[in-house]
């Protein structure tokens, strides 16, 4: 796979979700210039890894990256009169990051491609994290708006994504979801991962119940 101009998140990105994404910074808005330079916009693509530790802006910036990430493609950029960008990107696959290069304007990802494991998912997998994730919802709904109010999808692996997108996690159980081999490994973990946050939930409060078991929390 060529060289791929990469753009760290403090989020992890899914294959098959949009995410909307402002863009300020200098090395991002030259990432911009340089995709809109390509002719073909469904040739518009970069690469985004989650911030393991660190900083998507500054001087200092990310200082540990996740190497699993997703290859995106940007669909929508509007200008603003201010030189920044919003823009819309849309993942599509996985890849794994090899070296990063920071010394040109925009930074440059070496990758591979991380391809999915094919197969099929059985039935009950599927049933039980769409049940699962459908009283995860009755629970949220106490709390916040639901996170997902369209009907869920019915192809497995895209379910896979959109559970492992929607649910309100910790990043790393999030990168956990990105990085399993399938998608019947996925919804089984999303199920597990659902599951815990539902018992926490009963105990404290908040979302996501299980990062405030296992974090201090203060008001400042």
């Amino acid at each position: 796979m060529d060289p791929l101009p990469m753009f760290p998140l403090n989020s992890v990105m899914f294959p098959g979700v949009s995410i909307p994404l402002r863009v300020f910074e200098d090395r991002y808005r030259a990432l911009v210039h340089h995709l809109l330079r390509v002719a073909d916009p469904t040739d518009r693509l970069f690469g985004t890894v989650a911030i393991r530790e660190g900083y998507e802006v500054g001087d200092h910036g990310a200082q540990s990256l996740y190497k699993v990430g997703c290859r995106v493609r940007m669909t929508d950029v509007e200008p603003r009169p201010d030189g920044t960008f919003d823009l819309v990107a849309v993942g599509l696959d996985r890849i794994e990051l090899e070296r990063l290069d920071t010394t040109g304007s925009f930074p440059l990802g070496h990758v591979s491609a991380r391809p999915e494991h094919g197969g099929a998912v059985a039935s009950e997998v599927v049933e039980q994290a769409r049940a699962v994730f459908t009283a995860y919802r009755v629970a949220l709904a106490e709390i916040r708006s639901d996170p997902y109010p369209a009907p869920l999808p019915q192809d497995p692996t895209y379910l896979s994504w959109t559970l492992a997108a929607v649910a309100p996690l910790p990043m790393p159980d999030r990168q956990s979801l990105l990085e399993a081999e399938d998608a019947g490994l996925r919804l089984r973990l999303v199920t597990d991962l659902l599951r815990t946050e539902l018992r926490a939930m009963n105990v404290i409060p908040s979302l996501p119940a299980t990062e405030v078991a296992r974090t201090r929390w203060s008001p400042n």
